[in-house]
């Protein structure tokens, strides 16, 4: 499963809903009308109970981006959408797997576990239950590796992802730039013509809050949200 290929096929869509019954199945049934392919999907709650998270991976030979997005937003229970390019998210992805262990060839297995960083959850007679969490490319090359032992059960939960914390998000790094007075009064003019201007074209209220510099986020007039990738398509993870 090559997500991060150079033709950038595959994109990270992280869909933030409304914490009610029934979301989930609207919005796997809007994949489902459409035709769009869904690579990977994982959703669990976030630090607020009103709310989930939904990460998914879409495939773009399905259908556009754009195209993808317009639909998603169409949901009533959709809050936000936010599109995380590689090099500028973690990736990691949980597999966990039952494989057939010989006493013999536990200790290869165990050296093979160590290598991946993975644990060694639970051994019987013959058999042996391994994790690993790690990028999906890990992943699925230690699940290759594993074939040949005879994998009995696997279950992979699908990739989670957060958009990384550079040094102007304001919340990691310690450098700090403060530009001088005549510079900042520019700034802060040129800053408030622009405003102005996208209000009065639009007639949008735009957030005060900061938002990481990889992703921005305006709210529509609908008074949901929606967050635009702004980093280079294209770029593998590293």
């Amino acid at each position: 499963m090559n997500i991060q290929g150079p033709d950038y096929r595959y994109h990270t869509l992280v869909v933030t809903v409304e914490n009610k019954s029934g979301v989930l199945a609207r919005v796997a049934s809007l994949f489902a009308r459409r035709a769009f392919n869904i690579e990977s999907l994982a959703v669990a709650p976030t630090d607020d109970e009103m709310f989930s998270r939904i990460t998914v991976v879409v495939d773009l030979e399905s259908a556009p981006l754009d195209q993808i997005v317009k639909q998603l937003d169409k949901l009533v229970n959709v809050v936000e959408i936010r599109e995380l390019h590689p090099g500028h998210a973690v990736e990691r992805e949980l597999m966990l797997v039952t494989v057939s262990a010989e006493p013999d060839r536990r200790d290869e297995i165990v050296e093979h576990l160590d290598r991946a960083g993975g644990k060694v959850l639970s051994v019987g007679t013959d058999r042996m239950m391994l994790s690993l969490v790690g990028l999906p490319a890990r992943v699925d090359e230690f699940e290759d590796l594993l074939r040949p032992y005879g994998i009995v059960e696997l279950q992979r939960t699908g990739r989670v992802a957060l958009a990384t914390l550079d040094d102007g998000d304001g919340r990691a790094g310690n450098r700090s730039s403060t530009p001088e007075p005549d510079q900042q009064a520019n700034q802060d003019q040129q800053a408030h013509i622009q405003t102005s201007q996208d209000q009065q074209a639009r007639r949008i209220q735009w957030p005060t809050s900061t938002t990481s510099p990889t992703s921005t986020v305006r709210r529509l007039p609908t008074g949901r949200l929606r967050s635009w990738g702004t980093a280079p398509r294209g770029t593998p993870t590293p």
